[in-house]
């Protein structure tokens, strides 16, 4: 198997892992039905932008030449957009409190069991919201450099 080959199975692979975790993440978000799928898939996607700038790594140690020079930044970007949308997941819960008035989680035990729901609702669909696009973004970006690898 060549170069050309691996730089395209795992950029497929990405694309295709990323693009099917964020689209069942986000219909689940659009439904505002949580998913207990939805995290191992958003999770599985996530590894495999990982391993996709790995063997990215691997094959630019080899002297591996792409058609078209962009295909590395395709190919690690995916890997800064998921921890761009980690920090931005880790900032959901306070956002949602702060929007709620709510000065921290314990103020939260303190409100009557529907509102306790609706607040946890509230944050767990912005933190898939947040991964959701997150994944597909990295789907696009995968696509991309497997298009020029």
């Amino acid at each position: 198997m060549d170069e050309r080959t691996i730089a395209e199975i795992a950029a497929w692979a990405t694309f295709a892992v990323n693009g099917v975790a964020g689209a069942f993440a986000g219909w689940r978000w659009w439904e505002v039905r949580p998913s207990d799928a939805a995290w191992p898939l958003l999770r599985a996607g996530q590894l495999f932008a990982v391993a996709q700038a790995l063997v990215a790594g691997v094959l630019f140690a080899a002297g591996y030449s792409p058609r078209d020079g962009l295909y590395w930044l395709y190919a690690l970007l995916p890997v800064a957009i998921g921890l761009i949308a980690e920090q931005l997941r880790i900032a959901a819960a306070e956002q949602v409190l702060e929007n709620r008035g709510l000065p921290d989680a314990q103020a939260v035990g303190a409100l009557p069991e529907p509102e306790q729901r609706s607040v946890v609702l509230a944050i767990v669909r912005r933190e898939v919201g947040v991964i959701a696009l997150a994944a597909g973004v990295v789907a696009l970006l995968s696509l991309r450099a497997a298009l020029i690898a």
